[in-house]
């Protein structure tokens, strides 16, 4: 029951890294706002939970494990609670945030304790039951939150955490009160965890709103880059003689963890940038409805159930390098073949790269934790492993904020250039012109049909020149892989620990 329970808090945290993509179209235009500012729903719970990953060590050893695990899930639960009953945008974002920030210690504390239940000789199994879960959520993520957004309303799909928490906070307390990890007086790095904050944060809101703002014209733009990029300088000269940083810069040292966290990132940011992005651009503009565009979406991660025992049993015998460059290769080859996306598409075609990309995904993560930890010692593995996952996380809060900008900036270029080329006085549109009219519709009214179709195509365009962009990155990354020196196994097991 416990290992249940411990497995569901897994489940629901990843889940709402998920959740709310295909849902963002509704609850934008339940609140008032534009779709690009719905992302912000995304962005807030990601830099918050990307930021609260480097305390979560502190809090353990002060605190306890058990404690810091089910008040992080109480905590998680009172903010789903509040995302559910947000007003307006800006008060959806602060509960998102607060929902980000508190959900830090539960996926490296369910793993801890989870390790604590069960002898040495099952913790495999323990972990390959529990890393399934993260392979799940984000499959059920996007179907549940189109099924609950066309069926219901949007608030649902964080009222759904409210008795998942509950019973979660209820069992593990009550079973693991008694085996309470010991408790230490540590130093906190308040002004690094401040300045990362800080930086994080002006550079995250530069990026949401500078499209609006109109970006380096805005004072307001100038004044967050600002302190964002003096704030980043102030925060690596204070990490480096700091005696208990937050962030153990000393990690960059080792040129397996700094290429690896570099290409976990980049990879990732090119992933995540996709998650978001198609189903937004299936929505507004192919006609797809939220549930539709969830089932998209789901059989990647079928896929990636099905691959991943295959992959954790053989991780430790084969360089992760190889596994690396398939998750590498098989998310070039998704993106190229949605790069070849039309306006007719069909419901295959927009399915068929994503299981592809469901191989990557099978194979990404394990095989990048496998690199970036190699050589690593044992007492800065958990250092090592929250830097990189706060990077990640970072990286594609970043991702989503400048694909979505992108987007539009391409969307924009391509329409001046299509209007440029076409008029409504050549011969190829006076035919359709005439057949709209011959349905009913007057020549205003034939003439917006014809001008919406044109801004479909423009965003059909846009969104290819970032599946271009994505697969061309990650052809580079599988290059970058192998500078990278072969891993000596053991460490995705040692980073579990």
């Amino acid at each position: 029951m416990i290992a249940t329970a411990l497995a569901l808090a897994t489940f629901m945290q990843v889940l709402d890294t998920t959740i709310a993509n295909v849902s963002i179209p509704t609850i934008a235009g339940n609140l008032g706002v534009s779709p690009d500012q719905g992302t912000w729903v995304i962005t807030s719970f990601a830099v918050a939970n990307g930021i609260s990953v480097p305390l979560t060590g502190w809090l353990m050893q002060r605190f306890g494990v058990v404690r810091t695990f089910v008040m992080s899930v109480l905590m998680f639960t009172l903010a789903s609670f509040l995302c559910g009953v947000a007003w307006s945008l800006p008060s959806l974002i602060l509960f998102r945030v607060l929902q980000g920030a508190t959900s830090g210690p539960m996926i490296p504390g369910s793993q801890t304790l989870l390790l604590g239940l069960f002898p040495p000789e099952k913790r495999g199994v323990a972990l390959a039951l529990w890393s399934m879960t993260t392979l799940v959520a984000p499959v059920c993520g996007p179907i549940l939150g189109g099924f609950i957004s066309d069926n219901y309303s949007w608030p649902w799909i964080f009222f759904i955490n409210i008795p998942v928490g509950l019973f979660c906070a209820a069992i593990c307390w009550q079973g693991l009160r008694r085996s309470e990890t010991p408790m230490r007086r540590i130093p906190v790095d308040v002004v690094g965890l401040s300045l990362l904050i800080v930086w994080v944060g002006c550079l995250q809101i530069m990026l949401d709103t500078g499209k609006d703002a109109g970006w380096f014209d805005s004072p307001q733009i100038v004044l967050l880059s600002l302190v964002a990029g003096i704030g980043f300088v102030a925060f690596i000269i204070w990490e480096l003689g700091e005696a208990h940083p937050i962030v153990d810069l000393s990690l960059f040292r080792r040129r397996n963890f700094t290429l690896g966290t570099t290409v976990f990132c980049l990879g990732y940011a090119a992933f995540f940038g996709a998650v978001v992005l198609q189903p937004l651009w299936m929505q507004t503009w192919v006609g797809y409805n939220a549930t539709w565009a969830g089932l998209v979406a789901a059989p990647a991660g079928l896929v990636a159930v099905a691959v991943s025992p295959l992959v954790g049993r053989n991780i430790a015998r084969v360089d992760a390098r190889i596994f690396a460059s398939i998750s590498l290769l098989a998310y070039a080859v998704s993106y190229f073949m949605r790069a070849g996306y039309t306006a007719d598409a069909s419901f295959s075609a927009f399915v068929l790269p994503m299981l592809v990309q469901g191989v990557g995904m099978a194979t990404f993560f394990v095989a990048m934790i496998s690199i970036l930890l190699d050589g690593v010692p044992p007492e800065q593995v958990p250092a090592a492993s929250g830097l990189s996952n706060f990077l990640r996380i970072t990286a594609g809060s970043f991702a989503t904020s400048m694909v979505t900008t992108l987007w539009d900036d391409r969307a924009a270029f391509h329409q001046t250039r299509l209007a440029d080329t076409s008029s409504i006085y050549q011969p190829q549109l006076q035919l359709p012109l005439q057949q709209l009219q011959s349905l009913g519709l007057d020549a205003t009214q034939a003439q917006a049909v014809l001008a919406h179709t044109l801004s479909a195509q423009a965003y059909l365009k846009s969104a290819l020149d970032f599946f271009w962009l994505g697969a061309w990155l990650c052809l580079i990354l599988v290059g970058a892989v192998w500078f990278t020196r072969r891993p000596q196994g053991g460490a995705p097991a040692a980073a579990a620990e």
